[in-house]
């Protein structure tokens, strides 16, 4: 069974860069065979996908995104991160991490995905 598990700051100003840490257990980010995605949902809107980090480490961004999203990973502490500049209260969400052995840039419902971290709530404010 793979867990993810969501961290991070719940309130950032805009302007800022937002980070959050997805720390996996039960499977290996480099050798697992699996895709690692940063999903969001902003109040009252469907779930928007941002970008995947693939077991071997290439990255692929939702184009809307491209130019302020950064998905890294760090394989000695099996995590992966999302860094989003110059925030907004538009990028005020719940930012979930997902993983799914198939490659997908959409997130039209979570049964696409194998597995989600239960979300976490930021917001973008002063």
């Amino acid at each position: 069974q793979v867990q993810l598990q969501e961290s991070g700051p719940g309130l950032v100003k805009p302007s800022q860069t937002l980070s959050l840490t997805c720390t996996v257990s039960g499977a290996s980010i480099p050798t697992g065979y699996y895709y690692w995605s940063w999903i969001r949902q902003p109040p009252g809107k469907g779930l928007e996908w941002m970008g995947v980090i693939s077991y071997s480490g290439s990255t692929y961004y939702s184009p809307s995104l491209k130019s302020r999203t950064s998905i890294a990973r760090d394989t000695s502490k099996n995590q992966f991160t999302l860094q989003l500049s110059s925030v907004t209260p538009e990028d005020t969400a719940v930012y979930y991490c997902a993983t799914s052995k198939r490659f997908i840039t959409i997130a039209t419902t979570k049964n696409l995905y194998d597995y989600w971290g239960q979300g976490t709530q930021v917001t973008v404010s002063s």
